[in-house]
């Protein structure tokens, strides 16, 4: 393997890997809460439900930037010669979607663990409780769309 195609595949790996851990790590907050509540009034589970998935949404970003990655250097059909700079730029395209949705995750689930707290007060505030943590995910969205164009514009 050419050392810039494993350079892309190190920069795919990360917007996976750190993608997961956000998204891990803010389900896991947003859970702890919700089982709270859940040990008070099981029938919030809808509810709350909804609460607890909205900080997954990271890991799905982080593999799209792969995706889009492994797209670009043609993986999935055998390959295209990467360059080490062309590989190099593609790792670092790799960086805003990897490091934004490990961080938004996991503030996207001490947001959802507000607003589940929100719910178990206050459950006809469920529109408000979901936009709160909705606003930190703007953030990987933004990390996942300068990732893409910057993918999009490297020339291999």
């Amino acid at each position: 393997m050419e050392l810039g195609t494993a350079l892309a595949l190190c920069g795919a790996a990360m917007a996976v890997l750190f993608g997961g851990a956000g998204s891990a790590a803010g389900i896991a907050i947003a859970s702890e809460a919700a089982a709270g509540v859940l040990s008070e009034d099981p029938d919030k589970f809808g509810k709350l439900l909804i609460m607890v998935a909205l900080p997954g949404t990271q890991g799905f970003y982080g593999f799209l930037a792969a995706f889009f990655i492994m797209m670009k250097i043609n993986l999935l059909g055998g390959g295209v010669a990467v360059s080490s700079m062309a590989g190099l730029q593609l790792l670092f395209a790799s960086l805003p979607v990897a490091v934004t949705c490990l961080v938004s995750g996991y503030f996207q689930g001490r947001a959802s663990a507000g607003g589940i707290y929100l719910i178990a007060k206050k459950p006809d505030e469920t529109g408000k409780a979901i936009i709160l943590p909705a606003m930190v995910e703007t953030y990987a969205v933004v990390g996942l769309l300068a990732t893409i164009l910057m993918v999009s514009g490297i020339i291999l």
